[in-house]
């Protein structure tokens, strides 16, 4: 089933506004999850709306919070989400990291007891287009071990950099420490396809190319050691540091019930001109240098990180959202 962008948005809002978010929480949420759509990650888009709706019911996520915004400095503020949804959680941040930025060159924001936001690029956008650099940390339930573990501990912690490019596409490095992101694996156990072998181990250590097992067991990250030791990193940054949960106690917003997540989140944003007055000039250098360079044999463009994303976003804009039969099923339950 195809179904028009707009259309989408406005039912998907309308199923948040039914599970008692206010309207301007539920379209901040709606279009997060659409844009995840037409991005073409799929694993972060409608196929989650049935989970946070979930977790609403159960009352772990809270459709009315009251965050309160604590702020330390001209540059630094923390945040206490009152276990909101997530996007409305990352939106205040950014938002908050954004003013900071504009107004004392920085902006820092930690924020606690938030759930699952979506994809961090999402945010990193809104401080592109204020021509600032920004930096996000997020952590997430259980899923790879660490280095010489047996036992999953660490998120998927994606990391997330953000810069100004001088033209309309802006540079945007959004990846999980993982070789694949759980989102990945949850739409494809969902839609009964494969995953690829060298990225999950079932749970007797062995490789699965099926995604339920790889959800039952282990997600390798990438290189190794040091894919490990970003995703400690990271579970540092955005849970020791911000006071949110960290080391293995982020619930998995799918299968765990027993509470709220706490997920922590870390924002920090910061003007192009802080040491070179001629930004834009090198950063499109820098890319112009990159992508001058002699091509491998069948390679067309050297590409910067966003750039395909770009091009699919932009793509997928004229076009209707695919929906699966189970998502359609899952929409009409949900909107009832």
């Amino acid at each position: 089933m195809n179904i028009k962008n707009k259309k989408l948005l406005n039912l998907v809002k309308s199923i948040f506004v039914k599970h008692k978010l206010n309207s301007y929480h539920a379209d901040i949420s709606a279009k997060a999850l659409i844009n995840a759509e037409l991005v073409g990650a799929y694993g972060h888009g409608i196929s989650r709306l049935k989970m946070y709706c979930d977790r609403i019911k159960k009352n772990l996520i809270n459709p009315k919070p009251r965050i309160k915004i604590k702020k330390i400095s001209r540059s630094i503020s923390h945040i206490d989400a009152d276990n909101s949804i997530g996007f409305v959680a990352a939106d205040i941040a950014i938002k908050t990291a954004i003013e900071h930025a504009k107004k004392s060159g920085l902006g820092f924001v930690a924020v606690k007891n938030s759930s699952h936001y979506g994809l961090s690029g999402y945010y990193a956008e809104q401080a592109i287009k204020k021509n600032l650099i920004t930096m996000i940390y997020t952590n997430a339930p259980p899923a790879v071990a660490p280095h010489g573990a047996l036992k999953s501990l660490f998120g998927t912690n994606p990391i997330c950099f953000g810069t100004p490019t001088g033209n309309k596409v802006p540079f945007i490095l959004d990846t999980s420490i993982s070789k694949i992101n759980r989102g990945k694996l949850r739409f494809a156990e969902r839609n009964f396809l494969k995953i690829p072998k060298d990225v999950a181990l079932d749970k007797f250590g062995k490789p699965t190319n099926d995604p339920k097992r790889a959800l039952q067991g282990v997600q390798l990250p990438i290189a190794g050691f040091r894919g490990s030791g970003l995703a400690w990193m990271v579970d540092i940054l955005s849970g020791v540091l911000t006071g949110g949960n960290h080391s293995g106690r982020v619930k998995d917003p799918f299968e765990d019930f027993t509470g709220p997540q706490n997920i922590g989140h870390l924002f920090i944003t910061f003007k192009t001109n802080l040491f070179v007055k001629d930004y834009n000039k090198r950063i499109k250098d820098n890319i112009k240098r990159v992508k001058q360079l002699p091509k491998v044999k069948g390679m067309k463009e050297i590409m910067y990180p966003g750039q395909n994303k770009y091009k699919r976003y932009k793509m997928n804009l004229k076009k209707e959202i695919k929906i699966s039969k189970i998502i359609k099923k899952e929409l009409e339950i949900l909107n009832n």
